[in-house]
């Protein structure tokens, strides 16, 4: 990747200017069953229709919170790269009543803690292809509904400044400058060597070693990630399966 990048988007765009049609995020959902895979470009895609959401019709601006109660999903990773698109803060697990705009899972516990925004709040089903709720949660959003019309460019209204706050999970605040050095740094300790790596993480989301084998050391490096919800359902030997079909070269769980 471009010695230059200094926030996620960054990191993203070399990403696409490399090799668009690569593998980025292959997800799997062992509760369900589930596989997605989604190409650099494709993810791209997500990522810019879910910032244009967000700086258009959600009104957020830099600086602004915007609260992630989500698991570890490839639709999460679409809302953190978004979030580091516009320039406000990804909270992921924060207090949604100090955020601006919530966005929440389908379980119940959840959306009731949502609530506590006063700002707008978005549902997200996470359902197989990024369906959408048969009956959305009353007073959210759907994101399924609300994305797909959404523009596949997306231009911040304002530079996004990579040394202002961009992350904080687990009590931790990162600029976006330290995103990025701190997936760098940390990448060859997960066994992500640089393009071609491929790690299979079925860390949660709640942590920075969650976010970073999850999501933003494979990028930094040219490398993708196979995304395991529920990984503890897998039996070893399907286990065994998965990291040869999907040529894993390091795993973190």
């Amino acid at each position: 990747m471009n010695a230059t990048d200094r926030t996620p988007a960054d990191l993203l765009s070399s990403a696409l200017a490399a090799d668009p049609g690569r593998p980025l995020v292959t997800f799997y959902d062992d509760a369900t069953g589930e596989r997605v895979e989604l190409s650099v470009a494709t993810f791209a895609n997500w990522v810019a229709k879910t910032a244009n959401l967000l700086q258009d019709e959600l009104s957020v601006e830099p600086g602004d919170r915007v609260t992630l109660l989500l698991p570890a999903h490839w639709q999460t990773a679409v809302w953190l790269l978004a979030c580091a698109s516009v320039g406000v803060i990804a909270d992921v697990g924060g207090d949604p009543s100090a955020a601006d705009v919530v966005a929440s899972g389908p379980e119940p516990e959840s959306l009731e803690a949502a609530r506590a925004c006063s700002g707008p709040r978005v549902a997200l089903a996470l359902r197989p292809l990024g369906g959408r709720f048969p009956q959305p949660p009353e007073g959210f959003a759907d994101y399924a509904v609300e994305v797909p019309g959404q523009g596949d460019r997306f231009v911040p209204y304002a530079p996004v400044d990579p040394e202002e706050p961009a992350l904080i999970v687990a009590g931790r605040e990162f600029s976006g400058a330290e995103v990025v050095e701190r997936a760098r740094a940390e990448a060859p300790d997960l066994g992500l060597t640089g393009p071609g790596s491929r790690i299979l993480s079925g860390l949660p989301y709640d942590t920075w070693e969650g976010l970073n084998a999850g999501l933003y050391a494979p990028l930094a490096t040219g490398g993708s990630v196979v995304l395991c919800r529920h990984l503890d359902r897998l039996g070893a030997d399907a286990l065994d399966k998965r990291v040869e079909s999907e040529r894993v070269t390091a795993i973190s769980r």
